[in-house]
């Protein structure tokens, strides 16, 4: 016999998002972005437009006794002509931080995309509801991670009993902007991207600017991390560049000099890291463009492949092995002047070692095991005695 509940809706707002930058009200239901809006009306590339609506890294966070929850979303299904289906996303709801229940939403809104004719085409769907139920009765901390690489409208928020808002955490606001690696490409759920993974480590709050292929040192990016607030800031730059064929190494100084003397308009003193690319076979000597791999789509796989020509190097092209280079001496050079300033060499968190033992599975994005074992190494170096985030992390 089904248990019959007494609903109240609760608005979907700010007050009980986290990790959001802001939240557009729609038609059909509110839409979290991880960009603010001046940001996105300077976008003019669908891949990150798509990229940041994704919510990798935002929760639902409040504080409530019900024992059932109930949300209604639209998720968007993401469809690639020729590449197997992909796995619908998550949503993990956690009681006092510990996993309580996972679910996902099977239909909604349908992006076809065709990346070798670069076309995308999108077919609107229903509204699914995600059901938790026997939840402990009594007042406790919940929060329900949205899939971080599905772009999910949230329509509608019902608990068995009146909730509000979280009690403050007290952790360090962690701001940390990446590639696809750092936005949870390849990790099986939410909570088990690396990021999410080391801020929990950590005892940090995270506010995840991972973008998929979007990691280009876009002015509009360092703005919207000068203007938010953040005790600690990460910055992991280079493999979307080198993807992407973006810049010559003549340009690439400057723009990182840009990036970082933006984040300090904003925070002066903070604490603030910056990551080079972690070991990836197919571009450490070889430059952009990336380009899928069609033979592995052929046989029911994804993949991609480097298409530069090494011999351009010489010319000025990028590889992680230049770039990895540069970022070290930028930072070697901005540290004297600026305390705080750190680098991490990528190859630390995942290096040669590491890709003989767990190779990433496409050539390009870790698989889950490899997001755990990033985040326990950045843990280590960064949160650790001794690490740039130590004095403020738990």
């Amino acid at each position: 016999m089904a248990t019959r509940h007494d609903w109240t809706t609760t608005p979907i707002s700010t007050d009980i998002l986290r990790g959001a930058l802001d939240l557009e009200q729609t038609e059909r239901g509110v839409l979290p972005h991880r960009l603010p809006a001046p940001a996105r009306r300077q976008i003019t590339d669908g891949q990150l437009a798509m990229a940041e609506s994704q919510p990798a890294g935002v929760r639902l966070a409040f504080r409530t006794r019900a024992t059932a929850v109930e949300l209604d979303v639209v998720a968007t299904k993401r469809v690639y002509v020729g590449a197997p289906p992909r796995p619908d996303g998550v949503y993990e709801l956690l009681v006092d931080g510990r996993l309580a229940g996972r679910a996902s939403a099977p239909a909604g809104d349908t992006l076809t995309v065709d990346m070798s004719a670069g076309t995308a085409r999108t077919r609107p769907g229903p509204v699914e509801t995600l059901r938790f139920s026997g939840l402990p009765d009594a007042e406790k901390d919940v929060e329900i991670w949205l899939p971080h690489d599905e772009t999910t409208l949230l329509v509608a928020l019902r608990t068995d009993a009146p909730l509000g808002s979280p009690r403050p955490s007290g952790r360090p606001v962690w701001l940390h902007h990446g590639s696809s690696i750092s936005h949870g490409s390849n990790a099986a759920t939410p909570t088990g991207t690396w990021p999410v993974l080391a801020a929990a480590s950590g005892g940090a709050e995270l506010i995840n600017m991972g973008f998929g292929g979007g990691a280009l040192l876009d002015p509009f990016t360092a703005r919207a991390m000068r203007d938010t607030p953040a005790d600690l800031l990460s910055v992991k730059i280079g493999i979307n560049i080198v993807n992407a064929d973006l810049m010559r190494l003549r340009a690439f100084g400057p723009a990182v000099h840009g990036f970082l003397d933006t984040l300090r308009d904003g925070h002066p003193t903070a604490p603030l890291l910056v990551i080079s690319p972690i070991h990836c076979p197919i571009h450490e000597n070889t430059p952009g463009p990336l380009a899928p791999d069609f033979s592995a789509m052929s046989e029911g796989r994804v993949g991609f492949m480097a298409t530069g020509d090494p011999a351009e190097v010489a010319a000025g092209k990028l590889t992680l092995s230049v770039i990895r280079d540069e970022l070290a001496r930028i930072v070697e050079e901005r540290a004297a002047a600026d305390p705080h300033l750190h680098h991490l060499d990528g190859p630390a968190l995942y290096g040669a070692d590491d890709h003989a033992e767990l190779p990433l599975p496409d050539g390009l994005h870790p698989d889950p095991a490899t997001h755990r074992r990033i985040a326990e190494r950045f843990a280590r170096h960064t949160f650790g005695r001794g690490g740039p985030f130590a004095a403020q992390g738990r």
